[in-house]
């Protein structure tokens, strides 16, 4: 992997960088944090996570200054302005756990902030759209996703400190919750998870990245991830074989062989090429890159050099 515009900092070197940091007190629920077949230890955040609430928060205390010197400096009444943290890569490399528990440490560190978890499944268009359009099979590729309102959502969120509607997903049917939204108002930090935010969509004026404060890429070699797709893929199966309300109910009563063949198909046209087309480009536009290796191991972390 050529970067040429970051620093790579092996796990030890990175460690490093938190000497004489604030005392973060370990997860005792990191086992509920950690998705689906992904892997994280007591060591990896440690190493990895608590050097990287403290560069977070260095970045935050800057911009903050810089808010309140551009709002004197303009006569506009001092406000408050929400630090918004972007998260992209792949399907199943581990975004979900480095929002959660970046979401959980920095609750910690910062008691007194309101400090607020976001993703972007919710801004999918539902399923019986996608199915209209003709691009169900599309499901993750930038057309699928109702951008206008994500960026509204973002604009709100960003100038406003009134209450901002957004919908709900759900991983269990797959699909949008009919009538149901949750809220967000006026957060300190905001984290929002997604393949899609540090995507430049055709035709729009204004990106999601725009308001984003500092963004994070998970990096993996695609065939790592390949891997544990089809492994959590058949966890999914395991635990929907008793739910009939599941998504993958159907699929875990096929033979295992054939449900296995037909995972393997939707990641080989599907999300390997979203993989290739749209997210990995996005991946220089990032200001930290986390890369894992075998096991979900995180072996180097990048940070942009300007």
């Amino acid at each position: 992997m050529k970067l040429d515009m970051f620093t790579r900092y092996s796990r030890q070197e990175w460690h490093k960088l938190y000497q004489n940091g604030q005392t973060i007190q370990p997860l005792e629920e990191l086992a509920k944090l950690v998705s689906l077949n992904d892997r994280l230890s007591q060591e990896d955040v440690s190493t990895i996570y608590k050097p990287m609430v403290r560069y977070l928060g260095e970045i935050w205390r800057h911009t903050r200054e810089m808010n309140a010197t551009k709002q004197r400096f303009l006569g506009i009444e001092p406000h408050a302005v929400p630090f918004v943290i972007g998260i992209s890569g792949s399907v199943s490399v581990g975004k979900s756990t480095t929002a959660r528990v970046l979401h959980q440490l920095l609750s910690r560190t910062y008691p007194d902030k309101q400090v607020e978890l976001m993703t972007t499944d919710g801004f999918l268009y539902p399923n019986a759209e996608l199915i209209r359009r003709g691009i169900l099979n599309r499901k993750g590729f930038p057309e699928s996703y109702d951008m206008a309102r994500l960026i509204d959502f973002m604009v709100r969120v960003k100038t406003s400190n009134a209450p901002v509607h957004y919908p709900v997903y759900s991983h269990e049917i797959y699909d949008i919750v009919p009538n149901q939204e949750a809220v967000m108002q006026a957060p300190d930090i905001l984290i929002v998870e997604g393949i899609n935010v540090l995507q430049l969509p055709e035709n729009q004026r204004i990106y999601v990245s725009d308001f984003f404060d500092l963004s994070i890429y998970i990096d993996a070699n695609p065939n790592h991830i390949q891997e544990w797709y089809l492994q959590r893929f058949d966890l999914l199966l395991t635990l929907a074989e008793q739910d009939s309300n599941n998504y993958y109910h159907a699929m875990s009563q096929l033979p295992r062989q054939e449900a296995h063949a037909r995972a393997y198909e939707t990641w080989r046209s599907i999300n390997l090429v979203n993989l290739l087309q749209n997210i990995l480009p996005t991946r220089e536009r990032a200001n930290i890159i986390i890369h894992k290796t075998d096991n979900h191991l995180i072996d180097a972390v990048y940070v942009r050099n300007y």
